[in-house]
């Protein structure tokens, strides 16, 4: 019996009919009546067997108290209660009341069936709104189609315009860069033009100048036929220094400084603007370098010959009109300083570029030319023509790549191996006046360079090409007036 009692303790069954009847009294007007019936069986059987497992504990309780034990308590509590519990109850409400009642339930039950109907309606109405937010769902999301198929298509077009735009771009960069091509052209031949302007004007200037002089001179003619106890000099006499010096022996020393310095600003300038312009086409820094030097040690080889030539040829000319103190020497180097705009620079120009088109120890891509650095070769022959007029002349130092390192003309470049003391290349020439160095040249120092000299000279093939259009342009071009097309009379 303690055990039956322990368990029913445990299971804490009224506290459960406590909970469902607390629940029951929350839900009671929500739920339907069916659940409500349903409810209240359920704590009626719940209840029942509480009541059972409470009857077998008084069963075993009066068992263990014998025949007569609890007998009084029995007759008094139980049985009692067993006889009103079973008796027929009369209602304790009277016929009113009782009618009161079942209008209220009727009332109730109308209630519930309208909140019920209400219920359902707004139910429906939110089926009816969700259905329609559906398809407006559907809707939009056909037109999001559309407008990314529209999309795709725009894109389509426009990649399709891109590609011609770029076609029309490249077009019209070609004809641009055409069009530059022609100006280019135009602008040298005006420039060649305004050269010729130029020449004819120094030409009238030196006509006027000379017809002066002429007439000074045939004054001073006429006055040293009149008796005089000097001696007449003979023409036939050897030729004498004039006593006052020419302009050439005056400006000298400046003519000496000024091209001097612009040998260094060829260095500095003018030699990095060709570096760059070769790199784009070549690579490697070495060739590059030999290029220019090359360019520069055949620019002052072309300017020398190009200066004894048209030393010749003023000699010849003045030779027959030339008298005075002056020697005919002087007269000549004073003439090409006053004219040196009369110097056919394009001629040497070209020479000294088809000079490098043998020279087997530089190459070149054979879609370009050496006119590229043009402009390099036409200011070196210009500042090495016009050195040649100097007393003494000034020149640059004979160089030869594996020659001993002098480090009295050259400085070694930054990417030299400073303990060689052989030559690798030049990168610059050095400047001379006779035996004394006035400007220091540039070389790359390496060990090996013999060895590198003798393998460069078995492998690099002697080139042989077709002329460019911009060096027949060159050639085409006229050359300037030259001394020699003077006529006398007017000397």
């Amino acid at each position: 019996m303690a055990e039956t009692l322990r368990r029913l303790a445990n299971t804490s069954s009224f506290s459960v009919l406590q909970d469902k009847l607390e629940s029951w009294h929350k839900d009671y007007h929500v739920v339907s009546c069916d659940q409500n019936l349903n409810r209240c069986c359920e704590l009626i059987e719940l209840t029942a067997k509480i009541q059972g497992q409470l009857f077998a504990i008084l069963n075993h309780a009066a068992a263990e108290g014998g025949h007569y034990a609890g007998v009084d308590t029995l007759k008094t509590r139980l049985l009692p209660w067993l006889g009103t519990c079973f008796s027929m109850a009369r209602p304790s409400v009277s016929d009113d009341t009782s009618l009161q009642l079942i209008q209220e339930s009727v009332e109730k039950d109308r209630r519930i069936r309208e909140l019920s109907a209400s219920h359902d309606s707004d139910v429906q109405k939110l089926e009816t709104q969700l259905c329609s937010t559906r398809l407006q769902l559907d809707s939009v999301r056909s037109e999001l189609i559309e407008a990314q198929n529209e999309l795709d298509e725009t894109k389509n077009k426009s990649a399709t315009t891109l590609l011609a735009t770029e076609d029309e771009i490249l077009q019209l960069k070609a004809d641009l860069r055409s069009a530059h091509e022609q100006q280019e052209i135009h602008r040298r031949k005006l420039d060649a033009l305004d050269d010729y302007e130029r020449q004819i004007r120094l030409l009238r200037d030196e006509v006027s100048y000379l017809n002066t002089e002429k007439a000074m001179m045939q004054n001073r003619l006429m006055r040293s036929r009149s008796p005089s106890p000097l001696p007449r000099l003979s023409r036939s006499s050897s030729p004498v220094r004039s006593e006052s010096p020419t302009r050439a022996q005056l400006t000298n020393s400046s003519r000496h400084a000024r091209l001097v310095s612009r040998l260094s600003d060829l260095y500095a300038v003018e030699r990095l603007e060709a570096q760059n312009l070769l790199r784009r086409y070549i690579a490697d820094l070495e060739m590059v370098q030999k290029i220019i030097f090359i360019a520069v040690v055949e620019s002052f080889k072309t300017a020398k010959l190009a200066y004894r030539q048209f030393k010749l040829r003023v000699r010849k000319t003045l030779s027959s009109t030339h008298f005075g103190l002056e020697s005919l020497e002087d007269a000549a180097v004073d003439y090409i300083v006053r004219n040196l705009d009369l110097y056919d620079v394009q001629t040497s120009v070209n020479d000294v570029i088809n000079a490098m088109n043998v020279n087997p120890r530089i190459s070149f891509p054979p879609d370009v030319d050496f006119v590229l650095i043009s402009a390099l070769i036409r200011e070196t022959c210009r500042v090495a023509f016009a050195m040649q007029t100097l007393d003494p002349p000034l020149d640059l130092a004979f160089a030869s790549d594996g020659e001993l390192y002098n480090d009295n003309r050259y400085r070694r470049s930054y990417d030299s191996e400073f303990t060689a003391p052989l030559v690798m290349y030049h990168v610059w020439p050095a400047l001379m006046e006779g035996d004394v160095v006035l400007v220091k040249g540039e070389a790359v120092t390496r060990r090996g360079a013999l060895w590198s000299r003798s393998r460069s000279r078995s492998v690099s093939p002697v080139r042989s090409r077709s002329l460019s259009p911009t060096r027949s342009l060159a050639f085409n071009s006229k050359r300037s007036l030259s001394p020699e097309r003077l006529r006398a009379s007017f000397l």
